[in-house]
């Protein structure tokens, strides 16, 4: 039995999942308004906030090897206007340190359920011996 539109289904189906599949992640967010003023103490948080990443032992290396010394260092950031502090406070807060954890976790999960999943749909037994 024979569906007659079987065949232009299947490459209607392969060339949207190709289209699909080829089209770029975007991640939406929040824009901060331009219209609101910073205040002092916004500045003061966000150079704290700064100062306690400056300090971690990996950047305070990295910015060595870059041939900033922690006075460099605090010049340029005295010299950056409000807008731009808080921008990069803002930066610091999506920075993800460790990389993305739970996403390998949940990665190596599905590869394991699949493994199990294959092993019992073909009889395949796995004895584990010592």
């Amino acid at each position: 039995m024979k569906m007659p539109f079987m065949k232009y289904v299947t490459w209607y189906l392969a060339i949207a999942m190709f289209i699909i599949g080829i089209a770029p992640r975007v991640d939406a967010g929040l824009a901060p308004s331009e219209i609101i003023a910073l205040t002092e103490a916004d500045r003061t948080a966000d150079l704290e906030k700064i100062q306690k990443v400056l300090e971690l032992k990996a950047v305070t290396e990295r910015l060595a090897q870059l041939g900033l010394t922690q006075d460099e260092i605090q010049k340029r950031l005295n010299q950056l206007s409000d807008q731009q502090i808080h921008q990069l406070a803002l930066q610091l807060d999506e920075l993800k340190v460790g990389g993305d954890a739970l996403g390998v976790i949940i990665a190596l999960l599905v590869i394991v359920i699949l493994v199990i999943v294959i092993l019992q749909l073909t009889g395949h037994k796995v004895i584990v011996t010592k």
